[in-house]
C-alpha cells in the first residue's frame, strides 16, 4: 500500500509531523509499536505534562551542533505551540523557571494530538512492528522507500523516523532510530542517559545515606565550566538527584565527546548561593561554636554535621587555621564530587547524543545523504534542558517536518 508520508514513532514529535503532513494534503501513515498511545507523554510533569517553556532558545540544548536547533526553533516557537493548546481550551499554568503544566492532565495533551491528526486524515498503524526499511530506486508512482512490518508492507515517498531514544526502556525505548540512521550511512553522536541522577562512590555515599531524602537548594556546574544550575539538590541511597543534578548531569556526561585524552571533570556544588561565604566566615572566625553549628544556621542539621564530618571539619570555628577557612570556604562554594556514573536510562528523563545534526537539514530535518529520509524529536542530537524544552524540541522538529515531507 502505498503513502505519501509514513511516519514511525507516535510520540510528541511523530504525532505533530503526522498532523502537520495530514492537513497540507498528504496521505500518512503513523506506525507504533506500542499498543498505547504517547505514554512518555502521559507521564510527563508528574501527569501533568509540562509541554513547553514561556522562554525557549538555542542556549537550552546541548549538541555538538548546538546552532542547529536555531531554525526549527525559530519556525515554530513555544507561542506557537501555546496558541494550539489555547486553541484546543485546555487549561495550563506557570510554574517556577516558566515552565508551563497542564492544569488537569497530560492525556488532554495526547487526545489535542490525536484530534490534530484526525483532522488531517492520518491513518494508523498500531501496535505495529517495523521489521525492516528498503530504499526503492525507479519505482513507478514514486516511492522511495518500502516499509516491511507485522502489519504487512507499505511504501511512501517520505519517511520520517520519531522513535525516540533510549530513555525510559521501560515505556519501550528502543535503538531502532539509530540502527536506520547507520543503514543509510548517517553519523550517530554515540547515545548516553541525560537528565540523570547520579551515583556517588562508596566512600562519598555511605556518610550521605542517613541522609537519603533529605533536599538543599544549591548551584551545580561542572568544575571549571560556564553553565550552572541554582535549584534542589536532593540526596539518595545511590547518589544525587533533584533538579540541579538532573540539569548539570547532561553537562557532565558531554565532557564524554571531548577529544581523547581530556580529562572529565567533577561537578560542583556551591551550597549557599547567594552568601558572600568568605565575609559570612571572617564574621565568625573567632567563634566558639562548631562549624557544623554554625552552617546549620543556613542548611539543614543533619546534613551540616554529616558533611562537615566528611571532611574532618569538627572543631569551633576559633580553632581552625586560615589555611582551613579558606579551604572551608572554597568547599562550601563549589563541593567537588566526582560522580561514579548515572543510574542509567531507566532513570533518565531524555536521551543525549542521536543522529548527527551535521549529516541533517536544519529548516527541514532531512537527511542531505537520503532525499526523503526525516529524522525529527529526541532520536536527533539534540538534548534540552528540564523544564519543557525536549517536548519544544519535538513540537518544533515535527512541525517543520510536516511542512516539508
Amino acid at each position: 500500500m502505498y503513502f505519501d508520508v509514513i511516519i514511525i514513532g507516535a510520540g510528541a514529535a511523530g504525532m505533530m509531523c503526522a498532523a502537520q503532513a495530514g492537513q497540507h494534503g498528504r496521505r500518512v501513515l503513523l506506525i507504533e509499536h506500542a499498543d498505547k498511545l504517547g505514554e512518555r507523554i502521559r507521564i510527563s510533569g508528574g501527569g501533568r505534562c509540562n509541554f513547553t517553556n514561556r522562554e525557549v532558545s538555542a542556549a537550552n540544548y546541548l549538541s555538538q551542533n548546538p546552532h542547529f536547533c536555531r531554525s526549527a526553533l525559530a519556525q515554530y516557537s513555544q507561542h506557537d505551540f501555546v496558541a494550539l493548546v489555547e486553541r484546543h481550551r485546555i487549561p495550563f499554568e506557570e510554574r517556577e523557571h516558566g515552565q508551563l503544566f497542564c492544569v488537569d492532565s497530560a492525556k488532554q495533551i495526547i487526545d489535542m494530538l490525536k484530534r490534530e491528526c484526525d483532522q488531517g486524515g492520518v491513518q494508523w498503524a498500531m501496535p505495529c512492528k517495523v521489521e525492516g526499511v528498503q530504499q526503492l530506486t525507479d519505482d513507478d508512482d514514486g516511492a522511495r522507500f518500502s516499509i516491511h512490518t507485522t502489519q504487512g508492507n507499505f511504501r511512501c515517498q517520505s519517511l520520517v523516523i520519531a522513535s525516540g531514544g533510549l530513555a525510559a526502556p521501560k515505556l519501550g525505548a528502543t535503538p531502532f532510530g539509530y540502527q536506520i540512521a547507520e543503514q543509510f550511512g548517517l553519523p550517530v553522536i554515540p547515545p548516553k542517559p541525560a537528565l540523570v541522577p547520579l551515583a556517588l562512590a562508596l566512600e562519598i555515599l555511605t556518610p550521605l545515606q542517613p541522609l537519603s531524602g533529605l533536599s538543599i537548594e544549591a548551584v551545580t556546574q561542572v568544575a571549571g565550566g560556564k553553565q550552572a544550575f541554582r535549584e534542589q539538590v536532593l540526596i539518595t541511597h545511590r547518589g544525587l538527584s533533584g533538579p540541579a543534578i538532573l540539569q548539570i548531569s547532561s553537562y557532565w556526561q558531554m565532557q564524554e565527546y571531548a577529544a581523547s585524552g581530556a580529562k572529565k571533570q567533577p561537578i560542583a556544588i556551591a551550597l549557599l548561593p547567594g552568601v558572600d561565604v568568605e565575609g559570612w566566615l571572617a564574621e565568625h572566625r573567632h567563634a566558639k561554636a562548631l562549624l557544623a553549628n554554625l552552617l546549620a544556621e543556613k542548611l539543614p542539621r543533619r546534613f551540616a554535621q554529616e558533611w562537615c564530618q566528611l571532611h574532618g571539619w569538627i572543631k569551633p570555628m576559633a580553632e581552625f587555621s586560615n589555611k582551613e577557612i579558606n579551604a572551608i570556604a572554597h568547599a562550601l562554594q563549589g563541593w567537588h564530587l566526582m560522580p561514579a556514573g548515572t543510574l542509567g536510562y531507566n532513570k533518565a528523563e531524555v536521551t543525549l547524543g542521536g543522529v548527527d545534526t551535521r549529516a541533517l537539514v536544519s529548516k527541514s530535518m532531512e537527511a542531505e545523504a537520503a532525499p526523503g529520509l526525516y529524522f525529527i524529536g529526541e532520536v536527533v542530537d539534540v538534548t534540552g534542558w528540564l523544564g519543557g524544552y525536549n517536548f519544544q524540541w519535538a513540537w518544533s522538529s515535527g512541525w517543520v517536518a510536516g511542512q516539508a515531507v
